[in-house]
């Protein structure tokens, strides 16, 4: 009993810690040092270090549980949408729009490295199936995948920068999404299929629809 109440204590702190991280990057901007982040969540910084080791990975594990927790309701409601290709629209332009409306998360995130396409398509996979019924309807490109729709997300927030006021990102995306209309212009192939299988086996008529679960189906990065 003893090493299950130090367990679910050490997961309590560390679902403290990456919630005060988040809320300390939204007040204090991205130079915000660990002690803040420590005292906000009413631990020491040596309880910071232990559960995540340096500044990067508690900002990793903020920037994850912020996008599972924000992203992944506008991803799931997608589903609902009678016009895949309008669901499929909103879902990204809501989450451009959420994330640039945290810019100080988001730019410690890239610094960091968290904010790639991969973790980005990580957490869109449920968009998978909206994406197949949109392809099998002739309303976007046959060949387009859940990735490049993650990527579409990456490029657009590239325009976000700190102390910028502008909403920039919203046209860029127009620009991104006009690209995924049906054409008879294969895209090129991934750089290394060997990776993404099920994402590549997507483009591929004979395979159908993709899981509802899609690449959701990773273990949760959210702190428990």
């Amino acid at each position: 009993m003893p090493e299950q109440r130090r367990r679910a204590d050490a997961l309590r702190n560390s679902d403290r810690i990456v919630r005060a991280a988040i809320v300390a990057l939204h007040d204090s901007g991205t130079a915000v040092p660990l002690e803040e982040i420590a005292r906000r969540a009413g631990v020491g910084i040596a309880t910071v270090y232990r559960r995540f080791g340096d500044r990067d990975s508690v900002i990793r594990a903020a920037f994850e549980t912020y996008f599972a927790e924000e992203i992944e309701p506008v991803v799931q409601a997608a589903r609902q949408a009678a016009d895949p290709r309008q669901g499929l629209t909103d879902a990204l332009a809501a989450t451009v729009d959420t994330l640039a409306a945290h810019r100080a998360l988001l730019t410690a995130a890239r610094e960091a490295g968290a904010f790639q396409v991969g973790i980005a398509e990580r957490f869109m996979g449920p968009l998978g199936d909206v994406l197949a019924v949109a392809r099998e309807r002739g309303l976007v490109r046959e060949d387009l995948l859940v990735r490049d729709l993650a990527a579409i997300v990456v490029m657009a927030l590239a325009t976000v920068r700190m102390g910028a006021d502008d909403g920039d990102q919203r046209r860029y995306l127009a620009l991104l999404l006009d690209g995924t209309r049906p054409s008879p212009q294969p895209l090129p192939g991934l750089a290394d299929e060997r990776i993404f299988p099920r994402q590549v086996a997507e483009s591929r008529p004979a395979e159908g629809a993709c899981p509802p679960e899609g690449a959701c189906s990773a273990e949760d990065p959210r702190p428990r």
